[in-house]
């Protein structure tokens, strides 16, 4: 079961669906409507709560979390009984992980087979040998710290962090496992600029601390590459690998993608790459990992191990059996390093789009908003000239009270260029700031950090050019497209 959401006539809608199996097919079924608009995740959770039936097979005894078999007139299927959202349909949980949906009209006969509790790893018992090199961990939450819930049949970050390493024990062949912080747990879309900044703090501590080589933080994905950035620019004078790592399916699917991970994460942390870097799935197999750069990384895909591409560069490294260097990178050194955690939060990141209207920035200046980033169409536009809806004196009030205003490419790939057309020029010369290749998101927080040190605009400018964090490319090649 899922939550599709769909976008009709510019409103959100959402819908609980599942995968039926029936007559040996597998269909999609809509489920239940849950609403409209835009709904927190507390909100879905409520809807889709609202809309689960009691248990189907209270007169065999089984509830939510029992194993069974249901036989239908074509199959056997065996797994554990889930919540269901529709009287006419049974759902159980696969020996795969997957959740399937069967029609009651179909079931010829259920049977019960026993009581299943939700999955239990057990902590990490092996005993670590202490001539290896030592590294600590911190975890946050995210997929990579979660487990199937049967009674809810949802995901909850309910796994300790020592748990983790159970499912890589070969971790321990690597390397010596010193600390284990755990911050906080939240999934990564509840994050914000003062967890951020937390995990700077634990972070400096860390590798600060002589008998780590390196830190391997576990978070979720959705904004993964959000907090990269934050700790590519809050970490100063960087000595040793920062590893941040994930995972795409839960750790108790058999597709988990969280062993590969945190091996490769092992590798990358006892190494000489002293950046902090992202390192997961370089493709959909069990095959290497790529090592990120922290500021030119983002998700690309909503699901797939391989969700996070390098954009503009090429990765730092190919990691497997060994580590194989693709790109420069600073290396390990004696430097202490420096937490600079000073953050402007009245920032925000606005993406440009045909018709969009210009009161956003109206909203912004009325908001007394400090920064702004623009994601601009091509080569770096918005409407102008004779656009009904123009942007430029929005954008000229803005400046004009005092607002930094920085465009970032839309396109992801590719140079902003205001030389090219006279439109850009004049947006140039109000005092938009074009940010050449740097990813939008890497921009947001570029510049709530360089706002939180700065005032004068000039100086904001130079800052905001300046390449602090591997945020620009000089050259960009060909071979990065798609990479």
């Amino acid at each position: 079961m899922y939550v599709e959401k769909k976008k009709i006539s510019g409103k959100e809608y959402y819908y609980l669906k599942a995968s039926i199996r029936k007559d040996g097919k597998v269909t999609t079924k809509t489920i239940a409507y849950l609403g409209k608009g835009n709904m927190s995740k507390k909100e879905l959770e409520q809807a889709v709560k609202k809309h689960e039936k009691k248990p189907l097979l209270k007169d065999l005894g089984a509830v939510p979390g029992d194993i069974v078999e249901i036989r239908t007139k074509t199959s056997l299927e065996k797994g554990i009984l889930m919540p269901s959202f529709d009287e006419n349909i049974v759902f159980i949980k696969l020996d795969s992980g997957y959740n399937i949906g069967v029609e009651k009209s179909n079931i010829t006969s259920v049977k019960k087979t026993g009581n299943s509790e939700p999955v239990e790893f057990p902590s990490l018992t092996k005993k670590q040998d202490q001539s290896l090199p030592g590294i600590s961990f911190i975890a946050t939450g995210g997929t990579i710290s979660s487990r199937i819930d049967y009674k809810t049949g949802g995901v909850k970050w309910l796994m300790k962090p020592e748990q983790l390493l159970y499912l890589a024990p070969d971790l321990l062949d690597i390397v010596k496992i010193n600390k284990i912080k755990r911050p906080f747990a939240i999934a990564s879309e509840n994050m914000s600029p003062k967890h951020w900044a937390e995990l700077a703090k634990k972070t400096a501590e860390l590798l600060n601390d002589k008998k780590n080589q390196g830190v391997i933080i576990t978070h979720g994905t959705d904004t993964l590459h959000y907090t990269s950035a934050a700790l590519s620019f809050m970490l100063k004078n960087l000595n040793k690998p920062v590893v941040l790592t994930y995972a795409q399916k839960s750790t108790d699917r058999g597709s988990t993608d969280t062993v590969l991970n945190l091996t490769c994460s092992a590798k990358a942390a006892v190494s000489d790459i002293a950046e902090v870097m992202l390192v997961g799935h370089a493709e959909t197999d069990d095959s290497f990992c790529y090592a990120l750069r922290g500021t030119k990384v983002r998700k690309m895909h909503t699901s797939r191990r391989d969700t996070f591409r390098p954009i503009n560069c090429l990765p730092i490294a190919k990691i497997s059996d060994g580590i194989e260097i693709i790109s420069e990178h600073k290396k390990t050194n004696d430097e202490k390093v420096v937490v600079d955690t000073k953050f402007e939060d009245k920032i925000a990141l606005v993406k440009f789009y045909p018709g969009a209207d210009p009161s956003i920035i109206e909203h912004h200046i009325k908001e007394k908003y400090k920064g702004i980033v623009i994601e601009a169409t091509g080569l770096g536009h918005v409407a102008t000239g004779e656009a009904e809806k123009n942007w430029k004196d929005a954008i000229k009030k803005a400046i004009d009270a005092g607002i930094t205003v920085c465009f970032a490419p839309q396109t992801l790939y590719g140079r902003l260029d205001p030389y090219v057309y006279s439109p850009a020029r004049e947006l140039l010369d109000l005092g938009v700031i074009y940010l050449e290749d740097m990813l939008p998101e890497t921009a947001y927080v570029k510049l709530g950090w360089v706002l939180g040190h700065e005032k004068n605009k000039d100086k904001i400018k130079e800052m905001m050019l300046e390449n602090i964090a591997g945020e620009f490319n000089k050259k960009i090649s060909d071979k990065t497209f798609l990479y």
